[in-house]
């Protein structure tokens, strides 16, 4: 059973890494949070996959796991905030191909201005940036279909605002 376990697992993290990796990027901080979140997630998602009673979509399961870790995060990175000191001059770079760097400045700046939203519109901002429907957003979040339209009309005019201020 442990066996069917792994591979399963093995499957929905290749299917969804990269779509867990950049939630966890819009919630971390540093160049370093994003992997260690990841790692959270994929524990957690470990830990819940006996669980999983395939009343929804794994992948959308996947997705509500790693919004739930995320803003778990958030709200006890702002808590123990003022306890800690962020060590801003320890970077840790991860061995890539040569980055495009115009992307990354952009995606930097999306993030940043995404990062000005609340919790629940990032939530939706980042589910829809890795293409979900709105649909599938709404199981994900717990808001009707049209509800989540509706945000993300709104959403994208004050995201348009961010980013053309930001890139000014």
């Amino acid at each position: 059973m442990e066996s069917k376990v792994k591979h399963v697992f093995e499957e929905v993290l290749q299917t969804n890494k990269e779509s867990i990796f950049r939630i966890c990027s819009l919630y971390a901080i540093t160049p370093v949070e994003p992997e260690d979140l990841f790692q959270e997630v994929t524990f957690q998602l470990w830990k819940a996959l006996p669980s999983f009673r395939k009343e929804s979509n794994i992948n959308t399961w996947v997705y509500r796991i790693t919004l739930n870790v995320c803003m778990r995060y958030k709200t006890q990175l702002e808590k123990r905030n003022g306890q800690t000191v962020q060590l801003d001059a320890i970077q840790f770079q991860v061995a890539s191909p040569k980055p495009d760097l115009v992307k990354q400045e952009k995606q930097k700046a999306l993030y940043e201005c995404i990062r000005q939203l609340n919790e629940a519109d990032q939530s939706i901002v980042s589910l829809s940036l890795d293409g979900l429907s709105y649909r599938d957003i709404a199981t994900i979040t717990g808001l009707t279909e049209n509800h989540v339209a509706v945000k993300m009309k709104r959403l994208k005019k004050v995201l348009l605002k961010y980013i053309t201020t930001k890139l000014k």
